[in-house]
């Protein structure tokens, strides 16, 4: 296992592929011209929030009467802004995201009070509401309600906008309609086609490309050092341009699951007990079977022009996706549903 590195957006600000972005932030900044809601979006893992994050900390450290002399969002890890905001704790900053369920909650706050940590797998195992309840965006106006330090300005982060509920979204509706002097609300969003048209009409649009692959690859270079340039180049393929895919691809040992996903599909006699043995796995958790899902879609992607019915096998996208909703949707049962879906495209590569 690689040696740990910190890549919370709170915690990182080191940010590649997206130059011509932070540059517009700088320059509405540096001109006066910057929007008081700014909409980021962009598939997951590219990014979004640790640009959000980077320019709050430029925003609530950089010196108004010298704006001339910025030539970058960089802002020293050493700095008391970059050490309050890495610890939730600056005055002039408000996160809203989807709060943790309630049981979970009073496991934290035990931990608290019993000055005992949780490690990194109870963190990893806790789990989150559905949404961003309209009582977490009411505190927004209370936030917003108390004067800023030293006249400067207040920020708010909303990661993620998508993780909104109608109630919910109509609430920071409100916010944007009138935002109060020197206050600028970022909503990251996944999938901005999504919102309501009135929230994306009230923002600036900043909207993040996935990442090159030779830019994915320096990132896993830096942020997983332990993995062969093979692997590496292999992963920068698989993911989409999204960074935070290929860091998980990594952890889940993507690339073996794919190989062994990639054989069974393309085997000219199926075994039965490779195929279970295979399902059994990978329905075991549901961030393996979240993963298997995923991988199977890149198959049909990657694999379309090898098919002997060219057509037919098209039509297994549209069939997996069916299935894999279905089954989700009604609480299916996810062995059967991989069976189904791997025997199908067995048939049809």
């Amino acid at each position: 296992m690689a040696e740990d590195v910190n890549i919370s957006p709170k915690n990182n600000s080191y940010l590649l592929g997206h130059e011509t972005e932070e540059k517009f932030l700088l320059d509405a900044w540096k001109e006066n011209k910057l929007h008081n809601s700014i909409l980021i979006s962009g598939i997951s893992g590219i990014g979004k929030a640790t640009l959000a994050y980077k320019f709050a900390r430029f925003l609530l450290s950089a010196d108004e009467n010298k704006r001339q002399e910025y030539n970058s969002l960089d802002v020293s890890p050493e700095s008391n802004v970059y050490r309050l905001i890495a610890n939730n704790s600056h005055p002039d900053l408000k996160i809203i995201e989807r709060d943790y369920i309630e049981t979970d909650k009073k496991k934290i706050i035990k931990a608290i009070k019993d000055g005992d940590a949780l490690d990194d797998e109870e963190l990893k195992s806790l789990k989150k509401s559905t949404n961003i309840r309209i009582d977490e965006v009411r505190t927004i106006n209370e936030f917003l309600a108390k004067k800023s330090g030293n006249d400067g300005w207040r920020v708010v982060i909303v990661d993620s906008i998508d993780d909104m509920n109608s109630a919910s979204a109509n609430a920071i509706l409100k916010v944007l309609e009138e935002p109060p002097y020197k206050t600028l609300m970022m909503l990251i969003s996944h999938n901005p086609n999504r919102l309501l048209p009135t929230i994306k009409s009230r923002c600036a649009k900043i909207n993040l490309k996935p990442l090159d692959e030779k830019v994915v690859a320096s990132l896993l270079r830096r942020y997983r050092p332990d993995v062969d340039e093979a692997s590496i180049k292999e992963l920068s393929s698989l993911c989409s341009g999204s960074i935070g895919k290929a860091l998980n691809y990594v952890d889940l040992d993507a690339l073996s699951v794919y190989k062994s996903l990639s054989e069974i599909i393309l085997s000219k006699e199926l075994e039965l007990k490779s195929l279970l043995d295979f399902v059994n796995l990978y329905t075991a958790s549901e961030e393996k079977y979240e993963l298997v899902k995923e991988l199977i879609l890149k198959f049909i992607a990657e694999n379309i022009q090898k098919a002997q019915n060219l057509e037919d096998f098209a039509k297994s996208w549209e069939e997996s996706i069916k299935i894999f909703n279905e089954t989700s949707a009604l609480n299916l049962d996810k062995k059967q549903a991989l069976m189904n879906v791997i025997v199908n495209l067995n048939k049809r590569i």
